[in-house]
């Protein structure tokens, strides 16, 4: 079904080329998995397939492809539309109308099937999805993971032979994932469609694929064996390679079933010494490193609050007493299993004029002119909670994104938000920038309301990382974005970039951020606001893009910040992450808080929020190979 023959793709004249000699034939009906590290080439292989390389990104491309028969040499995206549909990372960039159902019926409208058609079409995807609810929602009010539904269920509804998906289940919550690959497959055996799709989360996607293919060798093969060479690979995977199982296994199932003696190894060993760094008192109050304190410092981390609202999710959790570790349920978790409500406006990708434009306009430049604030860094006690939330209530329009939400975070302790997409972890977050205003209750960031404090002095306290990075990035080239963060926190010149090095190597200084793939540019906007070393940090599904190695980095370099006594707030389904880096996880539901307790007690009680590691040892308190290696 698509066939490559030597290709090479080449941006930049003098450049080293992107993809090099590739030669593949990827089966019709079959599902094919693209693996490798951020930046590799991934999503340039499958811009290759949809003919959007080099049609529209430009570059050199050298060799052929061909699908079915069309060498998109010469094919056009355009007169390749009936046959590859094409999600790519970025699903805001994908919508054409404005409604979910409009978006779903589109691509069918250009192709000119039977209105009749296009009805049945849109009411099967609408169901298979999850997304009936949603189907009158301007597609600007959904939350970042319900855009990305809408945008699968658009190139689904056309029924094309091949689908390309990059990154299809990165903003998905585990259910919503699982429900995606259950379509796929759907697809790839009732009717016979190729799937060619890449994937970070290999845990969520590699037990579902026919091959797999490792960039940047492009050898091709069974699961089984590339994930045996592989660089990166799932934890079950790693796990599997610890304990010295032969053939690996790739499902938890698998894994479960050779477990025992692994089991009777750790049996009577306490992970409770090995976690990620030791969880703070509820009453630790030491000051987070306030970082430099130059008249501009954090000037560049008021990106992440001016501007455009956050897709919508709450979060709420009263934090337990001293001494409990007890984890607290609402009395009904009737919003843990519902269908997901109208919920959450989204904002981010274009809400306020002039946000993100460049130098030239928008509100950034001018705040960095305006920051003069010479405030501490922050106010906060040793008793005081530098995030307290009390009975906070958030209306938008006619959805209560957020409904009676407690919840405390203190100096030095990382709080995992999650929950369903839509569930209101982004809008919670929005409150805590001053972004969104409460309707009710109140919200305190380091002693201030967010909302009526002047963003040159919240902006000291306070640096979020949105889900679409791009929206704090408006240099021309990553080496001067690293140097206006320098300046803007008063950092030492090298600070910034040496963090994006540190996350994510191989990034080139004279490289425009709109041409890194999405990990490369996270990495960039999460080095951007770690420059400033804010006293609180949000982060709103900051794992997307990135691969293990890169996110491992992440995590460590959180873990410092959190050690200084910094308190780290993330929005995620990245199960994986909260097992390794949270001290408290909070799951949300409805805008209501379901669940607020440590770790390993909220991700083991619940099946979909659980780590591969914790389903493989139960009933043994085991979260991440990490403990594991470091037991044995």
């Amino acid at each position: 079904m698509i066939r490559f023959e030597n290709v090479s793709v080449r941006y930049e004249e003098d450049g080293e080329p992107t993809l090099r000699g590739l030669d593949l034939t990827v089966p019709e009906g079959e599902l094919v998995l693209l693996v490798g590290p951020s930046g590799v080439g991934k999503s340039t292989l499958l811009g290759a397939v949809s003919g959007l390389v080099p049609h529209f990104t430009g570059g050199t491309l050298t060799g052929r492809v061909t699908v079915d028969g069309r060498d998109t040499r010469t094919h056009p995206p355009r007169e390749l539309a009936d046959v590859v549909g094409t999600v790519g990372q970025d699903p805001s960039a994908h919508f054409v109308t404005d409604t979910v159902e409009d978006e779903l019926a589109y691509g069918m409208e250009s192709l000119g099937l039977a209105p009749a058609v296009m009805r049945r079409r849109v009411e099967e995807t609408l169901d298979l999805l999850g997304l009936a609810e949603l189907r009158d929602r301007p597609i600007a009010t959904l939350s970042g993971g319900q855009r990305q539904r809408v945008a699968i269920g658009s190139v689904l509804t056309p029924h094309p032979k091949v689908l390309v998906l990059d990154e299809p289940t990165s903003a998905l919550d585990p259910s919503a994932a699982e429900d995606v690959l259950a379509v796929l497959q759907r697809l790839v055996h009732d009717l016979g469609t190729t799937v060619l799709l890449a994937e970070h989360r290999l845990e969520r996607v590699v037990q579902y694929a026919d091959q797999v293919i490792l960039l940047p060798d492009g050898v091709m093969g069974p699961p089984a064996e590339i994930m045996a060479v592989s660089p990166v690979h799932p934890p079950v995977v790693a796990l599997g390679r610890l304990a010295g199982w032969d053939p690996l296994p790739l499902t938890v199932r698998d894994a479960r079933r050779r477990s025992g003696a692994l089991k009777e190894r750790l049996a009577g060993l306490d992970p409770a010494g090995r976690l990620p760094h030791p969880a703070p008192s509820r009453n630790r109050g030491s000051a987070p490193d306030p970082g430099p304190q130059t008249p501009d410092r954090l000037d560049h981390s008021a990106r992440s609050t001016a501007g455009e609202a956050l897709p919508a999710d709450p979060d709420g959790s009263a934090a337990p007493p001293p001494g409990d570790t007890s984890v607290r349920t609402a009395p009904s978790l009737r919003g843990a299993i519902s269908a997901p409500p109208a919920c959450e406006a989204r904002g981010y990708g274009g809400s306020t004029p002039g946000f993100g434009k460049g130098r030239g306009g928008g509100i950034l430049p001018f705040l960095r002119r305006r920051t003069r604030s010479t405030t501490p860094a922050t106010d906060t006690t040793p008793d005081t909670p530098l995030v307290l939330a009390d009975a906070l209530g958030v209306r938008r329009g006619r959805v209560e994104a957020l409904r009676t939400v407690d919840l405390q975070v203190r100096a030095g302790e990382t709080v995992a938000l999650m929950g369903r997409n839509g569930a209101g972890k982004s809008t919670f977050l929005s409150t805590l920038v001053g972004m969104i205003p409460p309707t009710s209750g109140t919200v305190h960031v380091a002693g201030r309301t967010p909302h009526t404090t002047a963003p040159g002095e919240l902006i000291r306290q306070v640096g979020l990382v949105p889900q679409e990075p791009r929206d704090l990035l408006y240099a021309d080239t990553v080496a001067a974005e690293c140097t206006a963060a320098d300046a803007d926190a008063g950092a030492a010149p090298g600070t910034c970039r040496d963090l994006v090095s540190e996350l994510l190597p191989g990034v080139a200084d004279d490289t425009h951020p709109r041409d890194l793939s999405e990990g490369q540019r996270l990495a960039l906007a999460l080095a951007v606001v770690l420059t400033g070393r804010p006293p609180l940090l949000l982060l709103d599904e900051p794992t997307r893009g990135l691969d293990y190695a890169a996110k491992a980095r992440l995590v460590t370099h959180l873990r410092a910040l959190a050690a200084k006594g910094h308190a780290i707030v993330l929005a995620t389904h990245d199960v994986e992450l909260a097992a390794e880096l949270a001290h408290r996880v909070v799951i949300i539901a409805d805008g209501e808080v379901v669940a607020d307790g440590p770790t390993a007690e909220v991700v083991v009680s619940s099946p979909a929020f659980s780590p591969q590691v914790a389903k493989i040892l139960a009933p043994q308190p085991w979260l991440t190979v990490e403990q594991v290696e470091g037991a044995l």
